[in-house]
Order: structure tokens, then C-alpha cells, then sequence
């Protein structure tokens, strides 16, 4: 990982991190199929993690809370099991009336999912196989940008 790309989760928002990865995607000329799914699918994982960090309430796929949003951080997010298990955390947690509360707006990692066809009612429903073996396609070449 590139230690520019620390300091870029770490600090800036959604549009500077897309902005980087579109850059990346033109310099090294990946074929558009890729660039069609990488910005969209970056923002609707950052519009989840950049609230979190911003509220210090960052946790890793496994539970565990972290201080920073990492690039790796990221990549683990990117699984699209775990993303999809995100936003039902969230769910969860924004329903809470307590402290632990996040009021995080899913609005755009809900959209993105149901695209997938996702199922943001029950958690039990699975989605297609294709539809995870195509993210692992992009968390793959994202990974190769950063």
C-alpha cells in the first residue's frame, strides 16, 4: 500500500478517495467494465466507514474497534459479505435510543446493495453467488490501485 493512501483514509472524505482511485484507474488504463464498478461501489462503502471514523466508531468485520480507517481497514469491508452485514449492524445500532446510537444514513450503501439485489429486510436472504464473485473482482482491482 502506497502511505499516501494512509493518510488519505485517515483524513479526507468521499470525493478525494474516489477522485484518487478514479486517477489510479485512468493512469493504469483498466478497462471501463472496472471503473464502472469501482467509484460506485468505493462510495458506498466510504459513505458507512467516513461516519464512523468521524464519530470514532469504527470497528473491524470481526467486532473489534479500531481508531483509524485504514486502506486495509477498507479491503475488509470491501468482502461484500461483510458489507452486507454492515449495513444490518448500522440498522441495528440506528434503531438503539441510547449512547451507542450511530445515526448513520444508509441510504447509499442501502441503494447500492439493493442493486445487488440484496435483501435489507432480512438479513437471512442470501443474493446471488455472481453477484459476490463480481465484487471480489472489484475489491481485487481496488486493491491493486492502492
Amino acid at each position: 500500500m502506497k502511505q499516501e493512501n494512509y493518510e488519505l483514509f485517515k483524513s479526507s472524505g468521499t470525493d478525494e478517495i474516489t477522485e484518487v482511485l478514479s486517477k489510479e484507474l485512468k493512469f493504469r488504463n483498466e478497462q471501463a467494465f472496472w471503473g464502472d464498478k469501482v467509484i460506485p461501489f468505493t462510495q458506498a462503502i466510504l459513505s458507512v466507514l467516513i461516519p464512523l471514523r468521524d464519530t470514532n466508531k469504527l470497528f473491524t468485520p470481526e467486532g473489534e474497534s479500531v481508531d483509524e480507517l485504514t486502506p486495509e481497514l477498507f479491503l475488509k469491508w470491501s468482502d461484500f459479505v461483510s458489507l452486507k452485514s454492515l449495513a444490518f449492524s448500522i440498522q441495528r445500532s440506528n434503531k438503539l435510543e441510547d449512547e451507542s446510537k450511530t445515526d448513520i444514513d444508509l441510504k447509499i450503501l442501502g441503494d447500492y446493495l439493493s442493486h445487488y439485489n440484496v435483501n435489507l429486510e432480512d438479513e437471512l436472504l442470501d443474493f446471488p453467488i455472481s453477484h459476490y464473485n463480481l465484487h471480489q473482482g472489484v475489491s481485487n482491482v481496488i486493491k491493486s490501485l492502492l
